[in-house]
């Protein structure tokens, strides 16, 4: 009996992993800073509304709400613009920028809240090397789960209230600044909203695009490896067809050829919904045909619980395909099964 590969939405499911493999977890977290940062707001947001009582609050309404110390620290480097490289500043001429208390023979800051002046003694800092890397806030480490330390109320306190200290000018702390809106609710959902506007204009489109990159990038190296040395597996391609354009072809997240057999292979994972599985939902009846008329063939690699969540396009794609498997290695050999048997 031959094999079925044009799917159901409901056969295609059975088969789905609908997260991101193990292997590519850290690739996808180093990729992901942003697009966590905006799922996480809300819960940011309500950390900051609850901690109006006073400027230390925040550290026991942060480990009542669980959000973790590093994920937290991340949306005020955002907030404050605070890279990499003020961090590493910072570190650098801590001892310069904040006095030092000989009796207790520590650093402090002073700083401004409500119109009165408090005071905050560091319980760590300064320390060397002070970075992304160090404070888990880059890369694969913004998924680790970092429980509040003294290093961390240490860079909390400098990134919330810098700004009002006399070391602002110094290090470069003059938007370190939410703490002052502490205790004024409307204030901050307008600071902290209009900020990530801000970020997210500039870096989600980046992130999205790399996440993407990462997909195509796994489904070609599982073909290679599995297709004959003959076969031409390239990724972003374009397929000319007869009835489609005249600017070069029909474009597709990986081509596959041998001789003139082709198949175009279209790839979206994606954890939470977006209008990328609607917009190829819309073009699957066209670009099929198109295909189909140059005796060409169509292939889709769709998983992820947000595309799943979308069952009326996904269900369009699957009637309008040649070959539809999930995002998994050994349904990825399904699609070489299935290339190979079109195009020899």
């Amino acid at each position: 009996m031959a094999k079925k590969y044009n799917r159901t939405i409901e056969e295609l499911e059975a088969h789905a992993e609908k997260w991101w493999p193990k292997a590519l977890e850290a690739e996808v977290s180093a990729a992901s800073v942003i697009p966590k940062l905006i799922a996480t707001q809300e819960q940011f947001i309500s950390v900051l509304k609850l901690s109006g009582k006073s400027p230390m609050q925040i550290f026991a309404v942060m480990t009542a709400s669980q959000l973790s110390a590093n994920l937290f620290l991340k949306h005020l480097v955002v907030l404050a613009d605070y890279g990499g490289e003020m961090l590493k500043r910072l570190g650098r001429e801590f001892s310069d920028v904040f006095p030092f208390d000989k009796k207790i023979g520590q650093h402090y800051m002073s700083y401004i809240w409500l119109g009165r002046t408090h005071r905050y003694d560091f319980q760590q800092l300064p320390i060397k090397a002070l970075d992304n890397k160090k404070l888990k806030i880059d890369g694969a480490a913004i998924a680790q789960d970092i429980a509040l330390s003294a290093i961390y109320q240490d860079m909390i306190m400098v990134l919330m209230y810098g700004s009002t200290s006399e070391a602002a000018h110094l290090a470069g702390l003059e938007k370190c600044e939410v703490g002052v809106l502490l205790g004024d609710e409307l204030a901050i959902e307008k600071y902290v909203r209009e900020r990530y506007i801000h970020v997210s204009r500039i870096t989600m489109g980046a992130s999205a695009n790399r996440l993407g990159q990462i997909a195509q990038d796994y489904v070609v190296e599982i073909l290679k490896a599995q297709l004959p040395k003959s076969f031409s597996v390239v990724r972003n391609g374009k397929i000319k067809l007869a009835q489609y354009d005249k600017k070069g072809g029909m474009p597709f997240d990986v081509v596959i050829e041998c001789g003139k057999n082709k198949v175009g292979v279209e790839v979206t994972f994606q954890v939470t919904t977006n209008s990328v599985i609607e917009r190829k939902s819309g073009q699957a009846e066209s670009r099929q045909a198109a295909m189909h008329h140059d005796k060409y063939w169509i292939a889709y690699v769709i998983d992820g619980a947000g595309n799943f969540q979308r069952t009326s396009a996904v269900s369009t794609i699957c009637h309008f395909s040649d070959c539809t498997v999930a995002y998994s290695e050994k349904e990825i050999s399904v699609l070489a099964q299935f290339i190979q048997e079109k195009l020899l």
